[in-house]
């Protein structure tokens, strides 16, 4: 039996393996970067192996330091995890070939479904139906739209979505760039792209004795940048015999190559219902509490049994209720999804939910890795009630610190498609200008909230505290909302013997006030809010919502002053490429790509603000920079 496992991974994935080897036993050994020196998960662990370094390449991808810290920490098994080297057939390999076991497939699996355009030569073997891929040089107007896929990764790394010819050389090209620099591999392939698809996976786990179990499906149609953000499971709205023809596709996939352990076979379903095979993930994935949530299972103790030699029942537990996942991005999604740094001060989540996160109180959040701080998980008897659930804990939760996507996700929760049902992979090209809108209501919300910081504010620097006998002076205080489209807000109000007076709030009556903590009525409503200030941050929490903003200085600096034409980072990354052929002095477009910057393992474009002349190009591919660095200059 296994006695010490060390998890490869990082993060969140590493604390759940290690919650389910605490319940069983099992000691553990967790490895680091540099940057993770101090990481839940190390603190976690029974043991901890440093990796030298920050980046993911010379760390968590570096095998042949992994199977030396399994080695030299006494383990005697080795749990991938997702990502990074989960999927890697020859650090499987390497595993049992120090004697060490192997929490997977075989390495011939994971081989066998390691490029994409092999497993489905495999697939279509096995009967399994599929989208077939389509040669570059002989797709014509009709096969568009194409999807651009990177034969060897996942994630939405090394895709491109071409909806017209002339765009596929240059997609082509991108694609396999950043395939290449993901995963070691710029082999990309062309298939046609379902408009309107839903994504949909079944989940598997088979043994090293025949048996093959298919424990129901999952729907994980709301992705961004083809990255999922919203799973459930069951699936909704499929019948019976659709069910049935993903199961038995499933299993027949597993059985095709051997498979043995925990993986994922995924599926686009078109508009019509057709099921298509997309790829198999042969690792746990990120989605996975939804299933043990409907299930009633642990699917990292089965993993673990299975490697152990265990059989597993005939037949798996029956699907009870809806389970419904949420991933919390350090994020902006209203500003191309940036993602977002900086030191998530505190962090809690109410309600009869199930919290997997990778994160703490007090922990930064820096730019080497995915910018995924949790997943919050709901599991009630029916999928209305799951939803409801989860958008409530969403909302009430305190996240201080980085901008997040939660406001996105309590809106996606509550949309009319998604509580319909009526699901597809374009959810967030339809509705992602009106889930992000700042409408009155939500301005007003904002207001609210900011006279509550200042009021908060202004008790907490006040010796005689927050009221007087006498009529005071008005006071302003100016704040500016986190966010890239954030409004300001300057609030004024006065605090005198007849309580508050502000003009932009008439009505509003202050019942409490202490520095963390302001009571108002609205409307005839008692509003109760939280305030907590970090440095120059203040977050405000209350039933109108979450808010945080940034107070100003009464007198800015009169040098903090950017040059019009100015692109600056709008975050920490790497310049991972420049535009082919660009120089200073040529004449560029609005709209027109500049350079590429890496963060959090995705690419963000820096474009050209309006036509004009390049004249100041000062980085070059491979920097790294820091926020607010000078990219470019675009001038008229």
């Amino acid at each position: 039996m296994i006695s010490s496992v060390l998890v490869a991974n990082r993060g969140e994935i590493a604390r759940r393996v290690f919650r389910t080897c605490r319940e069983l036993g099992i000691a553990t050994v967790a490895v680091h970067s540099d940057a993770d020196a101090d990481a839940p998960h190390v603190r976690e662990a029974d043991a901890a192996v440093r990796l030298p370094g920050d980046a993911p390449a010379d760390t968590y991808l570096r095998g042949d330091l992994i199977v030396k810290a399994a080695l030299a920490a006494g383990a005697d098994a080795v749990h991938p995890g997702y990502g990074f080297l989960s999927e890697n057939a020859g650090f499987a390999a390497a595993v049992t070939d120090a004697g060490l076991r192997w929490i997977g497939p075989p390495p011939a699996a994971i081989e066998a479904m390691a490029s994409k355009t092999r497993a489905k030569e495999l697939m279509a073997g096995a009967g399994v139906p599929l989208l077939a891929p389509l040669d570059p040089d002989a797709v014509t107007a009709a096969d568009l739209p194409l999807l651009i896929k990177a034969a060897a990764g996942g994630g939405g790394r090394g895709m491109r979505i071409v909806r017209t010819l002339g765009e596929l050389p240059d997609a082509l090209a991108a694609a396999g760039a950043e395939a290449a620099s993901a995963f070691g591999d710029g082999e990309v392939f062309l298939e046609p792209y379902v408009v309107e698809g839903r994504h949909v996976e079944v989940q598997i786990l088979a043994d090293a004795h025949g048996t093959v179990w298919a424990l129901g499906t999952r729907d994980c149609s709301l992705q961004r940048r083809h990255q999922k953000v919203i799973e459930e499971a069951p699936a909704p709205g499929l019948d019976d015999a659709l069910r049935r023809t993903l199961h038995d596709s499933a299993t027949e996939a597993a059985r095709a190559i051997g498979y043995r352990g925990a993986g994922t076979v995924e599926f686009l379903l078109s508009g019509e219902g057709q099921p298509y095979f997309l790829e198999m993930n042969t690792r746990l994935q990120v989605e996975h509490p939804v299933t043990e949530a409907v299930h009633g299972v642990d699917l990292v103790a089965l993993q673990l049994r299975v490697a152990e030699g265990q059989a597993l029942e005939p037949q798996p537990p029956e699907p009870t209720g809806h389970a419904v996942e949420a991933r919390l991005y350090a994020e902006d999604p209203a500003h191309d999804w940036q993602p977002q740094t900086g030191t998530l001060h505190h962090f809690r989540v109410p309600g009869d939910v199930r919290l997997d996160s990778g994160v703490t109180d007090g922990d930064a959040i820096g730019v080497h890795y995915d910018p995924m701080l949790a997943k919050v998980i709901a599991w009630a008897p029916t999928r209305a009630e799951a939803v409801r659930r989860l958008a409530h804990a969403l909302e009430r939760a305190l996240i201080h610190g980085p901008v997040t996507n939660r406001d996105l996700l309590v809106g996606s929760l509550r949309h009319p498609d998604f509580a319909a049902a009526r699901l597809d992979t374009g959810f967030y090209d339809r509705h992602l200008a009106e889930l992000t809108a700042r409408d009155a209501t939500r301005l007003s919300r904002e207001g609210l909230s900011a006279l509550a910081a200042a009021l908060a504010d202004a008790h907490g620097r006040s010796r005689f505290g927050g009221f007087r006998n006498v009529p005071s002076q008005q006071q302003t205080k100016s704040y500016q909302g986190a966010g890239g489209d954030s409004a300001g807000h300057e609030v004024r109000y006065r605090l005198g013997r007849d309580g508050l007076e502000a003009e932009d709030f008439p009505g509003v009556r202050l019942q409490t006030l202490a520095p963390d903590r302001v009571v108002l009525e609205v409307d005839g409503l008692r509003r109760e809010f939280t305030v907590a200030r970090y440095g120059d941050r203040v977050h405000v929490d209350s039933p109108l919502g979450a808010h945080a903003f940034t107070a100003l200085p009464r007198f800015p600096d009169p040098t903090a002053r950017t040059e019009p034409g100015s692109l600056l980072a709008p975050m920490p990354g790497t310049v991972v490429r420049l535009a082919p052929g660009l120089a200073e002095g040529d004449r560029v477009t609005a709209g027109q790509p500049l350079l590429w910057l890496e963060a959090m393992k995705m690419e963000h474009r820096i474009t050209a603000p309006a036509d004009g002349t390049l004249t100041t190009l000062p980085v070059r591919t491979g920097q790294q920079v820091e926020v607010g660095a000078l990219l470019a200059v675009v001038t008229d």
